[in-house]
């Protein structure tokens, strides 16, 4: 079910992606030839009106055939006949989808409450509790199986048990105990399961006795109208953390030091989202609102063939007071397809080679 969950939820972005270049291009009166889910080739299609609805075989996303387009036609209703400022509201409103939905899921889980990070000695919270964020290689956690997003509400030893629900608290007790058979009360979903670790008193740095990470949250609700704001917020924050993000991966490249950083693919997102699951339905949609922005962010670069280079094409064409020629752009955007489509499976092989 939950990889059902993922499926549906990352076609769903990309179907609000092309509904919002369909929205803006009937606004502006350009024909939409065909809406269509998945890619062909077509299982099953209904045509109301100018366009054709399509349900298609190759469940990859979605896509919108605009009329004029990919063609330097002028007629009626075509894409290339309306003037610069409305072509690139047409490309951009794919991106604003993104952006929009990502602010629409920040706002329903602010005011029906997300699960934030809290320290210690910060009281007054709804369910506070200590929850497995990272768990090292070879460590006494990874052989009792326990897992990231499992909640730690219990610790015994001897027969003598306390509840926790601070970091502190489960520090404390194990640094008490190390070399003795500890019981973690752990809840993973619906369950309460009984893990038992040994915490190591000699260890290796930066991973702790007992090889986890952790962090205290709590479930923090806003008034309805407080909700919008912080979901502004949170689509202002997120994206200039992702470009930090970029940057910091850009700077150390120049500098040949390693960045720590991965590339993943389709595959590696899902395996990242089925974390995300596992801490619970706010973090899943925190987690989708991120991936909307990541796809807003990568949507807008200059690239040919992807909506930033459609909009860099037509700030030429403002610029020079024309279009480059035909032919050249559909070869740029050609060469750029095929460039992604290659890097697409390089990066989908490492997910896969990762996978074992």
């Amino acid at each position: 079910m939950t990889y059902l969950l993922i499926f549906i939820s990352f076609i769903g972005l990309l179907v609000i992606h092309e509904t919002g270049h369909f929205l803006a291009a009937r606004k502006f009166g350009v024909k939409v030839e065909e809406f269509g889910i998945f890619l062909p080739p077509k299982i099953y299609g209904k045509k109301i009106g100018e366009t054709l609805y399509s349900i298609n075989l190759l469940p990859f996303g979605a896509f919108v055939r605009i009329f004029g387009q990919d063609s330097r036609t002028q007629e009626e209703g075509s894409f290339n006949s309306k003037p610069i400022w409305q072509r690139a509201i047409i490309l951009f409103a794919g991106v604003f989808a993104f952006w929009l939905i990502a602010f629409l899921i920040y706002t329903i889980i602010f005011a029906v409450g997300v699960d934030q990070n809290i320290s210690d000695n910060m009281e007054g919270f709804n369910n506070p509790k200590v929850q497995i964020t990272g768990i090292a290689p070879g460590s006494p956690a990874e052989d009792s199986e326990i897992m990231i997003g499992d909640t730690v509400y219990s610790l015994t030893y001897n027969s003598e048990t306390i509840e926790v629900n601070k970091v502190s608290e489960v520090q404390e007790f194990i640094l008490n105990n190390k070399g003795n058979e500890i019981t973690l009360g752990i809840k993973r979903g619906d369950e309460n399961l009984e893990k038992t670790v040994t915490p190591r008193v000699e260890y290796p740095e930066n991973e702790g006795s007992v090889g986890v990470g952790l962090i205290r949250t709590a479930i923090v609700k806003y008034p309805l109208w407080q909700a919008p704001l912080y979901g502004i917020k949170a689509s202002i924050e997120t994206p200039i953390e992702i470009i930090k993000g970029w940057g910091y991966v850009i700077s150390s490249a120049f500098k040949k030091e390693s960045s720590n950083v991965s590339v993943v693919g389709p595959i590696g997102v899902v395996r990242m989202m089925n974390e995300a699951a596992s801490f619970g339905l706010n973090y899943f949609l925190q987690f989708i609102a991120m991936i909307a922005i990541y796809l807003a962010l990568f949507n807008l670069l200059p690239i040919p063939s992807l909506d930033g280079g459609r909009l860099f094409f037509l700030l030429i064409e403002k610029i020079k007071g024309g279009p480059i020629k035909e032919k050249i752009e559909q070869g740029i955007t050609a060469v750029f397809f095929l460039l992604l489509i290659g890097m697409f499976f390089v990066i989908m092989f490492k997910d896969i080679v990762a996978l074992f």
